[in-house]
């Protein structure tokens, strides 16, 4: 990414997905027939692994979705740190979300190509104990960018706390990104709260993106505070687990000015 000149915006890509453990879901059946392979390893994962490094390259940014932090189930390869080798990201974290020791550890991952200069997690409020999010600043030539991967209960009920909970961490941001599998569509009233109570923006128009192999439901977003906007939105083609993944462009806005508020910081002009 060049270095922000004056009457330039800066440009980068953010990436996210929900990459299943490895598993590679890519027909219904597989759902069954192949849960097993959430608690036990298997031959295919580091293939899957491979060709999900090679889709990330495209990206700066890339938010993970279920990754094994290093189990048994995953033959003790902590998976974000494997698929930021693999994709030539030189800085990355991680945050446990489920952690079953050494049978399973569920994990949010974040990717980055430039360096992260502090990293916040946070439990989110729910039921069963797993739910959570995983903050970092990001300098990207100079400038400040926070941003959130998160994944959201399967239940609404759960997914109302949990976004009543993100917006009171939220509320007032700029130069912020929030991604991940939210597990509710684009025009959903927890999703819609979620940007009335924030102020954050979703790209449109909504894509769909589960299951990978037939499209119906768009429980992945990227979303973005005020002072930045989308160039492009797209999603992936090839179903490399059961969510496809979702890419955005985004700039700074021409207006930005200095925020000012909780998380606030200096961004280009």
């Amino acid at each position: 990414m060049p270095s922000p000149t004056e009457g330039h915006c800066q440009e980068f890509t953010v990436l996210s997905h929900n990459i299943q453990v490895g598993i590679g879901s890519r027909r219904s059946r597989h759902l069954v027939l192949h849960g097993w392979k959430y608690l036990l390893p298997h031959r295919h994962s580091l293939g899957n692994l491979e060709r999900i490094g090679m889709a990330l390259r495209e990206a700066d940014i890339v938010g993970l979705n279920e990754a094994d932090a290093g189990s048994y189930r995953s033959q003790y390869v902590n998976q974000a740190a494997y698929l930021a080798n693999k994709a030539g990201f030189p800085f990355w974290a991680q945050s446990r979300t489920r952690d079953w020791g050494e049978l399973a550890q569920h994990s949010n991952g974040l990717l980055s190509r430039w360096p992260i200069v502090a990293v916040h997690r946070r439990v989110l409020p729910g039921w069963m104990h797993g739910r959570g999010l995983l903050e970092a600043t990001i300098d990207l030539a100079g400038h400040p960018l926070s941003v959130v991967v998160t994944h959201l209960a399967l239940s609404r009920h759960g997914r109302f706390r949990q976004v009543e909970a993100l917006a009171e961490y939220l509320v007032g941001r700029q130069a912020t990104v929030v991604m991940g599998d939210l597990n509710c569509g684009a025009r959903s009233p927890e999703l819609r709260l979620l940007l009335r109570l924030t102020g954050l923006r979703q790209a449109e128009p909504p894509l769909a993106t589960f299951p990978s192999w037939a499209p119906r439901f768009s429980f992945d977003h990227i979303l973005c505070s005020p002072d930045l906007e989308f160039l492009d939105w797209q999603r992936s083609t090839e179903p490399l687990s059961d969510h496809l993944a979702v890419l955005a462009r985004l700039r700074w806005c021409p207006a930005a000015t200095r925020p000012s508020g909780k998380g606030g910081t200096d961004v280009p002009q």
